[in-house]
């Protein structure tokens, strides 16, 4: 495997802990300790901990961004673009993802968090674009 597909596959390995460790903790101990029933759990509002509420957030914002980063490295994978600088791209995708989701689960979300959380995303957007240029010219 290459390491945009090992980047891809740690990005999607990091959506599904995200599920379990946020939102799976959350709501299985309700329903095991509490006897809380598993419909109890509506996705039309936001409800629970705060903590819960930003693990969700951060896996929604996982789940919104996993098929674009998998659309690109099937696509450069497919024309053959490899090289170091679309590893790196690559690897700083998936750590700048890491740390956006860290930052959302771990503070409160102050001007200063949302600032920083929007700066890691920012990160992951210029290198989608770049990887997608790359494939353009290479194409």
């Amino acid at each position: 495997m290459t390491i945009p597909m090992w980047m891809l596959l740690g990005f999607a390995s990091w959506t599904l802990l995200l599920l379990m460790a946020t939102v799976g903790v959350y709501r299985w101990t309700r329903i095991i300790f509490r006897n809380e029933p598993v419909a109890s759990f509506r996705s039309d509002r936001l409800e629970g901990a705060d903590w819960y509420q930003r693990g969700t957030r951060a896996h929604a914002n996982c789940l919104e961004n996993l098929p674009v980063f998998g659309a690109i490295v099937f696509v450069i994978t497919m024309i053959g673009l490899r090289g170091s600088t679309v590893d790196t791209l690559c690897v700083v995708v998936l750590a700048a993802r890491i740390c956006q989701s860290m930052i959302h689960l771990l503070h409160r979300q102050t001007d200063t968090f949302v600032a920083v959380r929007f700066s890691f995303f920012s990160v992951q957007l210029a290198c989608f674009l770049g990887l997608i240029v790359m494939a353009a010219h290479h194409g």
